[in-house]
Parts: structure tokens; sequence; C-alpha cells
């Protein structure tokens, strides 16, 4: 998958006039081994060869080729993960403690009907929703104990 990812990101950075960088390398296997959306303070403590300042600026540019999104937890912190054309579907759990934000996928059973509100909140407002994305809030594993 890791090549077929690369591939993958470098063709979409090439059609923004993008070229994929070590750096951008290292903050997509950094986004792919967390299994979570992280803070650019997580990344780094992750990925200790990227400076700050590049790795804003390289992210700016993963964020702007639709490489990476943003996820914001209920502490402000913008985290980021990649893009979910990427990876699987998810949804989020989002700690209202600590701000803190896990993947889940859903079941399938769940998927159908959120699927089918999409379709018909969308028919019913004359919007076109072509995904979704649901946060459940409350509180974590951690902040619970």
């Amino acid at each position: 998958m890791d090549d077929e990812l690369h591939a993958t990101v470098a063709a979409q950075l090439l059609r923004e006039g993008q070229r994929y960088t070590s750096g951008r390398r290292a903050l997509v296997d950094t986004l792919q081994a967390a299994n979570q959306p992280l803070s650019i303070r997580e990344v780094l403590e992750r990925e200790s060869t990227l400076a700050q300042s590049s790795a804003y600026r390289n992210l700016a540019v993963l964020l702007d080729a639709r490489v990476v999104r943003r996820v914001l937890g209920t502490d402000e912190l913008v985290r980021f993960e990649l893009a979910e054309h990427l990876t699987e579907h998810h949804h989020h759990l989002v700690c209202s403690q600590c701000g803190g934000v896990e993947d889940f996928a859903p079941p399938a059973e769940l998927e159908r009907i959120i699927e089918g509100a999409r379709t018909s909140v969308g028919s019913a407002n004359g919007f076109v929703a072509d995904h979704h994305r649901i946060d459940f809030i409350g509180t974590c594993r951690s902040c619970a104990a």
C-alpha cells in the first residue's frame, strides 16, 4: 500500500504543479502511521527530521493539493490526517475534556442510515451532499478514568 499511496500523492501534487519532496513524503508517512489525526506538535514529535517551519509550509501544500485535511478537536488545536480518498472511510471520536481525536469505523448498518439521511436531507434542502463526516463528542477513556 505504501508504494501505491506515494504514487497517488506524487501524481496529485504533480497535477497541482508541486513536487513530492522528502519533507512531504515524511509528513505523509507520519500521518499514515498515526491512524488518527495529529496536531503539528504531535507530527514533530513523531518525525524529528522536520523543522517546524518546513512542516507548516509542507502541510499547507498538502492541504491545497487535497492530500491532507484538517480535523478540529474541542481544544481548538488543528489536527491533520490524510484525505479520506487516500485511506478508508471513517469518523471521529472527539474528547471534550482533552480535545483528543480518534478515528473509528462505524458499523455498516449505521453507514447505510447515514447515507440515507445524507440523500434525503440534501434533496429536501436543494443541496447535493457528496460525502459526510461525523464527529461524536464526549469523554475519552483516559479522561473518564
